[in-house]
């Protein structure tokens, strides 16, 4: 059995790894529309001044106009510094994969989640952003609160990639209502996860979070989730539940009843972001993500 050192040493290296090649790779998201698609969007109050004509009487602020008796307005100042909060999900489900990572070794959707993680973390202190994050599962397992610097990022790294869950669930409301609780501020919100619930028990929390925040939801999958291969008798396993079930992988209605239903799903969590108003992106760890995140961030700059 590995000792304590074995495995400190061996998630060092790990760490290590993913920060030489996560780092060139925020540098392309950076140069790729990054920047402009958050930077400098929010406006915090400055200070209250009186009314001068011309000014949008809409920033009046009706209390202290009502205690002078002076009319006066609110200013406001764009904001330069932004907090990034990654919420991401390292339930059971996540334990799983068919893919193999650019070393040729098999890699999890934890890991995929933790590299895209790691990206969006560096690109953010690229940014002079503070980055956090929220490891969740059915309840929250981890908070880093946001702040500054590589040693920072560098923390976030070790906890995506050694998450330690107590618990196998997944509750995206519970996450989010965290959130809420542990952020006052407005903040660019990363939502990564499998999205294996049902929209239906997050969506008011989803409500609430992008209300107060900017919230983009990021669904990663493997292509094995989407569409069942023919190979006979097949025992799967739910890995949140633990249940096993004995299919036939044979038989044409189950592969297209499979694949209808990962299709219905991703559509309403679809649906679930759009009536919230906030941003969604579905990946395939198939997918180059760093080309579909560049992509993403370009078009939204455009928006803006």
């Amino acid at each position: 059995m590995p000792s304590l050192t074995d495995k400190t040493t061996d998630l060092l290296q790990r760490v290590r790894r993913l920060e030489i090649k996560t780092r060139e790779l925020s540098r392309q998201m950076f140069s790729g529309g990054y920047h402009s698609a958050f930077k400098g969007k929010g406006m915090s109050f400055s200070e209250v001044r009186e009314y001068s004509i011309g000014d949008d009487v809409r920033s009046i602020d009706w209390n202290v106009s009502a205690r002078t008796m002076d009319p006066h307005v609110k200013v406001f100042e764009e904001e330069r510094e932004i907090s990034v909060m990654l919420v991401v999900d390292v339930s059971a489900s996540t334990v799983f994969g068919t893919q193999a990572g650019a070393d040729g070794r098999l890699q999890l959707k934890q890991e995929w989640l933790a590299e895209i993680g790691a990206v969006l973390a560096f690109s953010a202190i690229s940014n002079q952003d503070k980055v956090g994050a929220i490891l969740f599962t059915d309840s929250v397992e981890h908070f880093v609160p946001p702040q500054k610097g590589k040693n920072h990022v560098l923390r976030i790294i070790r906890e995506l990639l050694e998450p330690s869950a107590a618990s196998s669930g997944t509750d995206i409301a519970d996450a989010l209502r965290h959130l809420s609780n542990y952020l006052k501020k407005r903040s660019i919100v990363f939502l990564l996860s499998d999205f294996y619930q049902d929209p239906a028990t997050y969506q008011d929390a989803l409500n609430l979070a992008r209300r107060r925040h900017d919230v983009i939801g990021i669904h990663l999958y493997d292509p094995l989730e989407a569409r069942l291969p023919k190979v006979g008798l097949l025992r799967v396993q739910d890995p949140e539940t633990g249940s096993h079930r004995l299919i036939d992988t044979n038989e044409a209605a189950l592969r297209e009843e499979y694949e209808r239903s990962f299709q219905t799903r991703l559509s309403s969590t679809k649906e679930a972001f759009r009536r919230s108003g906030a941003d969604f992106l579905s990946l395939s760890v198939e997918d180059s993500y760093i080309q579909a995140l560049m992509k993403f961030f370009s078009q939204r700059g455009a928006r803006r």
